[in-house]
C-alpha cells in the first residue's frame, strides 16, 4: 500500500504542485514553454504507469461491500464518462493546452462546449466517481478519490489560469459556458445543439465504450458487470 500512496503523491503533486501553482511559470521561464509541456508529458505518463501497476499490487483491503446492483450503475457512470472524455478530446477547446487561441474565435463555443468547458475533466470524474462507488477497497478508495478529487481541482484551476492569462477573451468565453455540466443551459446562458457534437464523435466514443468494455477482464481482471 505504501507504494501505491508514493505513487498517487507523485501523481498530485506533478499536477496540483506544479501545474496549478506559480511554479510552472517559473519552470517555464527557465527552460521555455514547450520544453515544460514536454518533460510535464513524460511524467505524468510515468505517474500514470506508476499508478497502475502500484494499484494492482496493493493487498486488497475492504471498507465496505457494494450491492451487485452498483456495478451497473459504474458501468452507466463509465459510459457517460467516456463520451465526455471522447467527445472532449475531438473537440477544439480553449481550456486545452496549445488551444488557447480559439478564445479569439466568435464560434468557438459549439457542441460539447455548451454542455460544460471541461468535457474531459468532467468524463474523468464520472468514471473515478462510479469505480469509487463499486469497489470498495482502501486501494480503490485512494487512486479513484484521488483522480476525482484532481479533476475537480483541475477545472477551478485552469479557469483561474485562463482567466489571469487572457482577460476579456475568457470571460466572452466563460460567459456562454459553464465548468458545471448543463450549468450555462439551465442558466439560459447557451443552449443544446446535438447536431453539433458530431455523430463521428459519439461513434466513436460508443466504439471506445464497448472495447473497453469486452477487454475490460482481460486488461484489469475484473469483470465490469456481475
Amino acid at each position: 500500500m505504501q507504494e501505491l500512496i508514493a505513487a498517487t503523491a507523485f501523481f498530485l503533486v506533478i499536477h496540483l504542485g506544479i501545474a496549478g501553482t506559480s511554479a510552472r511559470a517559473a519552470i517555464v521561464q527557465r527552460i521555455g514553454e514547450k520544453a515544460f509541456r514536454a518533460v510535464f508529458s513524460l511524467l505524468s505518463i510515468a505517474g500514470l504507469v506508476w499508478l497502475v501497476r502500484a494499484y494492482s499490487r496493493a493487498p486488497f483491503e475492504p471498507l465496505w461491500t457494494s450491492p451487485p446492483w452498483m456495478n451497473y450503475v459504474a458501468t452507466a457512470l463509465a459510459f457517460v464518462g467516456v463520451v465526455l472524455v471522447v467527445v472532449g478530446l475531438l473537440t477544439p477547446n480553449p481550456t486545452t493546452a496549445s488551444f488557447e487561441p480559439l478564445l479569439k474565435r466568435d464560434n468557438v463555443v459549439r457542441g460539447m462546449l455548451r454542455v460544460t468547458r471541461h468535457p474531459f475533466l468532467w468524463g474523468v470524474a464520472l468514471w473515478a466517481l462510479g469505480h469509487l462507488a463499486a469497489n470498495g477497497d482502501l486501494a480503490s478508495v485512494i487512486i479513484f478519490g484521488s483522480f476525482l478529487f484532481l479533476v475537480l481541482v483541475g477545472t477551478v484551476s485552469i479557469d483561474a489560469k485562463r482567466k489571469r492569462a487572457f482577460g476579456e477573451q475568457w470571460e466572452r468565453f466563460a460567459g456562454v459556458t459553464s465548468n458545471v455540466p448543463f450549468g450555462a443551459i439551465a442558466a439560459g446562458r447557451n443552449q443544446l445543439v446535438i447536431g453539433e457534437i458530431g455523430l463521428w464523435r459519439i461513434g466513436v466514443a460508443l466504439a471506445v465504450f464497448v472495447l473497453t468494455l469486452y477487454f475490460h477482464a482481460a486488461l484489469f481482471g475484473v469483470e465490469p458487470l456481475p
